[in-house]
């Protein structure tokens, strides 16, 4: 985009602000090129389908064309780095939670950013968390997979955990587990949970703690893996379609171990503020639509009401303490 282009957009963004209208394409000029939604992760996976629900109503908030870029790869970072590294404009923004800026940045030094250097433009969801395991593993719940975990870690043979990557929230779960009943777990970071959820259910790794969304419900009712648990505080449920699993919290051998995670929508840090509200009305818009938030609850989420530019900046600040704290509970350390 021109400079001059980047001027009319930015004078334009502030001007329909004022008018109350959320739409960006106009302020960036006929023949402007499409806004880019960045998915840190490989087509097929639960980020991905995220987008997809997303794609279409956010450009019709926007007025013009937007596509997904899928970039996997160092626990979200490349895609991290190119949206960090792009025009300041709203014309590329991504799809992040704690795992790729808050977590990645922590655990990996090839990610040159910090989770301050972002802003949180709108929130998508929060999504619920399972204990997932490959079908030939001998454990049915919980209190079975502890006993397995142990008699395998005493025997040298320690059972395996996929993640999206090192530093990421299951790897960090995984970790929590072993520590919490006092054994070593093997961890197999992947590109994304595609592939770990593959490999999961081609009894490749043991384990996963990881988002669970009705695919994966699905591949437990085809017999491909098994649902030992989910990570719901005890006797709550967080989606229909977990009603009838057990809480991990409901064993007899792990405690306060209630976990969900959430994903949203990141521009850097450095946006300017006309630009960042004119995507934050667009995304509210679109987001906010009964379609989307259907869609969203169909994939295991659930779409919490639409937040201001200051209540999204006190939520990821907030949520930035919270999972520094997870991180720092298991020592974890730069790579």
């Amino acid at each position: 985009m021109t400079t001059m282009n980047r001027r009319t957009f930015h004078a334009l963004a502030a001007t329909a602000l004022l008018a109350g209208t959320t739409r960006i394409a106009s302020a960036q000029g006929p023949g402007a090129r499409p806004m880019t939604l960045v998915v840190p992760y490989p087509a097929g996976g639960l980020s991905d389908a995220i987008a997809r629900v997303v794609e279409r109503p956010l450009a019709k908030a926007v007025g013009q064309m937007v596509i997904i870029e899928n970039i996997g790869g160092v626990g979200g970072a490349i895609a991290a780095q190119k949206v960090l590294g792009g025009a300041l404009d709203g014309g590329a923004i991504y799809q992040g939670s704690p795992n790729e800026l808050i977590l990645t940045p922590m655990a990996l030094q090839a990610a040159r950013y910090r989770a301050e250097d972002w802003r949180l433009v709108q929130m998508i969801g929060s999504f619920p968390l399972a204990v997932l395991a490959r079908k030939g593993l001998p454990a049915n719940d919980i209190d079975e997979l502890v006993a397995l975990a142990r008699k395998a870690h005493a025997a040298g043979k320690p059972l395996s955990y996929a993640s999206v990557g090192v530093g990421s929230l299951y790897h960090l779960l995984g970790a929590h587990f072993a520590n919490s009943i006092g054994v070593q777990m093997t961890h197999v970071p992947y590109k994304g949970a595609a592939p770990a959820m593959q490999d999961l259910a081609g009894d490749q790794v043991d384990v996963a703690f990881i988002v669970v969304g009705e695919s994966g419900i699905a591949m437990a009712q085809q017999e491909r893996l098994k649902v030992l648990a989910t990570l719901a505080p005890a006797g709550k449920v967080e989606a229909a379609f977990l009603r009838g699993y057990p809480s991990i919290n409901e064993s007899k051998s792990v405690h306060d171990f209630a976990f969900n995670t959430w994903t949203g929508y990141f521009v850097p840090k450095s946006t300017p503020e006309p630009v960042a509200r004119a995507l934050n009305q667009s995304l509210s818009v679109a987001i906010g639509d009964p379609e989307v938030k259907a869609q969203i609850e169909k994939l295991g989420g659930t779409v919490p009401p639409m937040m201001t530019l200051e209540a999204a900046a006190k939520e990821y600040e907030s949520q930035t303490a919270r999972f520094r704290a997870i991180a720092k509970s298991v020592k974890l350390e730069p790579l």
